[in-house]
């Protein structure tokens, strides 16, 4: 008896399997009952290699376009000084929260592109654990960008405005 039991058991995680496989799911995890104490766990999971494709893509545009090459180089550069974390003046969040632009609702902003500000003021509060906490600008300037919408979740790190 317990032959047969393991058989369907073998029939059915390669059932589970296939259907991993059919369906694209990187894991599945079934319990099935036999009885009061009998029980069987079964978690079938698998990798996808995702960063297979893009270097084969990337290997290919040097010998694809030699000439293109460096025009691509110029344009990476450009985006990653596009990128608000790696600007100079970027104040980012030093926690995860909400971001509140105004002491209270109703009430005005606390900064607003090309106010400028001096080192202490508050930039904008992030509320972590029901706790308004004043992020202050760390240095005196101008407000050049503002990265975050008033009620917008932050992680840590997040750029939240540019100081110039």
């Amino acid at each position: 008896m317990t032959d047969k039991k393991h058989d369907s058991d073998v029939a059915f995680i390669k059932a589970l399997a296939e259907l991993l496989r059919e369906n694209d799911l990187t894991e599945l995890q079934v319990k099935r009952d036999y009885g009061e104490d009998d029980s069987l766990n079964v978690r079938v999971s698998r990798i996808i290699p995702v960063a297979a494709p893009v270097q084969m893509a990337a290997a290919a545009l040097p010998a694809a376009a030699p000439a293109a090459a460096p025009a691509a180089a110029p344009a990476a550069a450009a985006d990653v000084s596009e990128d608000p974390a790696s600007h100079p003046g970027a104040v980012t969040s030093p926690m995860v929260g909400t971001v509140y632009m105004q002491p209270e609702p109703g009430a005005p902003s606390f900064i607003s592109v090309g106010a400028s500000i001096n080192e202490g003021d508050t930039l904008l509060i992030v509320e972590a654990m029901k706790t308004m906490n004043h992020i202050p600008a760390p240095r005196s300037g101008k407000i050049k960008r503002i990265l975050v919408e008033d009620g917008a979740a932050v992680e840590y790190g997040t750029p939240l405005v540019i100081i110039e």
